[in-house]
């Protein structure tokens, strides 16, 4: 099932890659504790939002699948 959400370009740009700050926004809509990604250092500024930005290992480590 889908949802559709209103868009918000009023605090854009945000991050480094203006391509990421959708992601991002969806992020925020979607109460999002977290984005994965490879890209850490894109997504700076984040935190800001209140949405930590976490590599895939360090989502497997926190589900208990890496040490």
């Amino acid at each position: 099932m889908g949802y559709q959400q209103p868009v918000f370009f009023l605090w854009r740009p945000m991050l480094r890659d203006p391509k990421d700050d959708m992601v991002l926004e969806l992020a925020v809509a979607a109460q999002c504790v977290a984005v994965v990604t490879y890209n850490t250092r894109d997504f700076a500024g984040a935190d800001r939002f209140g949405v930590a930005v976490w590599t895939p290992a360090d989502l497997l480590r926190k589900v208990g699948l890496l040490p």
